[in-house]
C-alpha cells in the first residue's frame, strides 16, 4: 500500500495550509482562463454548424454529412459546456451555503 502523501502530491488533492502559499500559480484566473477557453471553443463550433447550414440550406453544399458531423459536434460542446456551468454554479452555492 502506498502512503496517503504521496497519493495527495500526485494528484494535487492535499489541502491547502495556511501560511502555504501556491507553488504552481495556479489561481482563479486559470480557472477562468479554462473556462473562457471553453466557451470560445463552443461559440466556434456554433458558428461552423450554423454556416454548413446555411451553405446547405443555399444549395452551395450537397454533403449532409458534414454539417451533421458540424451540428453533433456543436450539440455536444453546448451540453458539455452547460454541465460545467451547472456544476461551478453547485460549487459556488454550496461554498455561500457553508458556514464560517
Amino acid at each position: 500500500m502506498s502512503d496517503i502523501s504521496a497519493i495527495n502530491i500526485d494528484y494535487k488533492t492535499a489541502p491547502a495550509r495556511p501560511g502555504v502559499t501556491n507553488p504552481s500559480g495556479e489561481d482563479f484566473g486559470t480557472i477562468f482562463d479554462a473556462a473562457k477557453g471553453l466557451l470560445d471553443e463552443t461559440n466556434t463550433l456554433q458558428n461552423k454548424a450554423s454556416a454548413e447550414e446555411v451553405k446547405f440550406a443555399l444549395g452551395l453544399s450537397d454533403n449532409t454529412h458534414d454539417m451533421m458531423i458540424a451540428a453533433q459536434k456543436a450539440s455536444t460542446a453546448l451540453q458539455y459546456t452547460n454541465a460545467i456551468r451547472t456544476n461551478m454554479i453547485q460549487a459556488y452555492q454550496t461554498i455561500m451555503n457553508m458556514q464560517i
